[in-house]
């Protein structure tokens, strides 16, 4: 029988090409961090440092579920905190049904 799940990985260069891949665990994670998935999105949405990490590193335990935050965090310098925020939005994006990480109950 063939595997019909679609890849909704996203591939980010850090210390080296990785995926940001948002599926359940992810998700259960960031609800187990923020409360809710929608307080981890405004923090996203906010600019905070922090969230970036944790989300990032939300986004790459599919590929190795010992990754730290902190690990993660070394592999991101200041100055691509703006890219790595657009590949975060595109993978959560790609993730949900509706396209929209504010709302996932509302057609984008």
């Amino acid at each position: 029988m063939a595997n019909n799940v679609k890849d909704k990985s996203i591939p980010i260069q850090l210390d080296r090409e990785r995926n940001l891949k948002f599926d359940l665990n992810a998700f259960i994670e960031l609800e187990e961090k923020y409360g809710s998935i929608d307080d981890a999105f405004k923090s996203l949405e906010g600019g905070r440092i922090k969230a970036i990490r944790t989300i990032l590193w939300a986004g790459l335990l599919h590929e190795d579920e010992n990754l730290t935050e902190k690990r993660v965090g070394a592999l991101v310098t200041v100055d691509k905190l703006n890219e790595i925020t657009d590949k975060l939005t595109e993978a959560i994006n790609k993730a949900l049904p509706t396209g929209d990480p504010k709302n996932p109950q509302t057609p984008a």
